[in-house]
């Protein structure tokens, strides 16, 4: 790795609110554990969306445990996020 280059981190989160109270932690990882979660959301078409404080943030919670509550804000700007793109995504379907 070059001396100027980032470690990347990562962190996948799922939610099912018919059972969670909160948005669970489900995978993390830093270098090449990071860069599968990307590779496996990209494959899946799970939208990424990148901000770093949160990120350092979530790599210190444990994997399979709800978030706290001092972090439910931005998640919930996350969540907005993926259901904005989600929605467009709907109207290109049925645009067609």
């Amino acid at each position: 790795m070059k001396k100027d280059e980032k470690v990347r981190l990562a962190a996948a989160l799922k939610y099912d609110p018919q059972k969670d109270e909160a948005p669970v932690l489900s995978a993390k990882g830093r270098g090449a554990i990071a860069q599968k979660i990307i590779a496996v959301a990209k494959k899946n078409g799970i939208p990424i969306k990148e901000d770093p404080g949160l990120i350092q943030i979530l790599s210190k919670l444990e994997i399979d445990k709800e978030i706290p509550p001092v972090l439910y804000r931005a998640v919930a700007e996350i969540l907005a996020f993926i259901y904005s793109l989600n929605e467009k995504r709907r109207g290109e379907k049925f645009a067609r």
